[in-house]
């Protein structure tokens, strides 16, 4: 199921033998396994296995036993490669034998987790919830929520400068909220500018921006690559990018300006958002389709087809995009 059905499920104190959460966003796949374990159990109760930790015996027999000092047996198992279904449906079973037992799959990384997802079934009382990244406003909404959750004083546009900064890197906005919690004043853009500092030698908004006027990116794009960005996770950016300018070009001609808080449900940071929207006018409607296109042919074949050197596809294919938009 989708994050929001599972919130719906969430907010109705619904409660399973084993959980998988995975996905594209890292963040919300171990924000919600934070979120679920909290709630099953305190923490003296839950055991976590990461990674090379984990061991399919250990878990299974830890599963299978109650313990003896705590009501409850949480078992939380970080995962950046899927289970065999022989292994993945005996430890929901095992769940199901010892009702004391509850078991979190936080399945993390590239991997296609898709076909393990399809074991957590109903009849097992099982569930897997797939997260998408979040659109900018659902994001600009967590970070918000975090600041309530930590008491901090903030003003909006602060953590929109915040969001922009981190290439919007949830996992950054709110390490980087923990430590401004610190601060005895109210949190302003100055605040932000002054004590965080954005990731990367290239500023990816204006990154972004240059790739969709045509100007060369091949240095920048070389360095964003460098420091380890995932080229699918890039992709989704821009993708994700270019869908804003396109709802920002379509709202300013039906209406005759853009209006950033009904478009994007939320106010970014003045600077951004005027040279966004200068952005999107100066762009042909029928070229965004063409660019859509495009983009989703490049991950198609990324994730499809055995391309050896992923990395210098990429660059090469998104080089192209200045010819789309002339």
């Amino acid at each position: 199921m989708y994050k929001n059905e599972f919130d719906n499920l969430l907010n109705q104190n619904k409660t399973f033998s084993a959980y998988m959460f995975y996905g594209q966003s890292n963040f919300l796949i171990e924000h919600y396994t934070d979120i679920v374990a909290s709630r099953l159990g305190s923490p003296d109760e839950i055991e976590k296995l990461y990674f090379d930790d984990f061991n399919f015996k250990y878990a299974k027999d830890k599963l299978l036993q109650s313990s003896l000092f705590a009501s409850n047996n949480i078992l939380v198992i970080k995962l950046d490669k899927k289970l065999n279904k022989k292994e993945c449906v005996e430890l929901i079973e095992a769940c199901n034998i010892n009702l004391d037992s509850k078991v979190i799959f936080a399945c993390m990384g590239d991997t296609d987790f898709k076909t393990m997802g399809g074991y957590f079934t109903q009849k097992l009382n099982a569930v897997s919830v797939r997260m998408f990244s979040p659109f900018p406003n659902e994001a600009v909404r967590i970070i918000e929520t975090q600041a309530k959750e930590l008491g901090i004083n903030y003003e909006m546009s602060a953590l929109n400068n915040l969001y922009f900064m981190h290439r919007q890197d949830l996992s950054l906005c709110v390490n980087d909220l923990k430590k401004l919690a610190i601060l005895d004043e109210r949190i302003t853009p100055d605040t932000v500018y002054k004590h965080c500092f954005g990731i990367g030698a290239v500023n990816f908004e204006d990154f972004l921006h240059n790739l969709m006027s045509g100007q060369d990116i091949s240095d920048d794009l070389s360095l964003i690559l460098e420091e380890g960005m995932n080229e699918i996770y890039l992709l989704n950016q821009i993708t994700s990018f270019v869908q804003q300018l396109f709802m920002i070009s379509s709202y300013a001609r039906i209406h005759g300006s853009a209006n950033a808080k009904e478009i994007l449900g939320f106010i970014p940071p003045k600077n951004v958002w005027e040279k966004k929207s200068r952005l999107a006018i100066n762009i042909k409607p029928d070229s965004f389709l063409e660019i859509m296109n495009f983009l989703l042919k490049i991950e198609l074949e990324l994730k499809s087809s055995k391309i050896s050197n992923q990395n210098l596809y990429l660059q090469a294919s998104l080089r192209k995009i200045s010819v789309l938009i002339r």
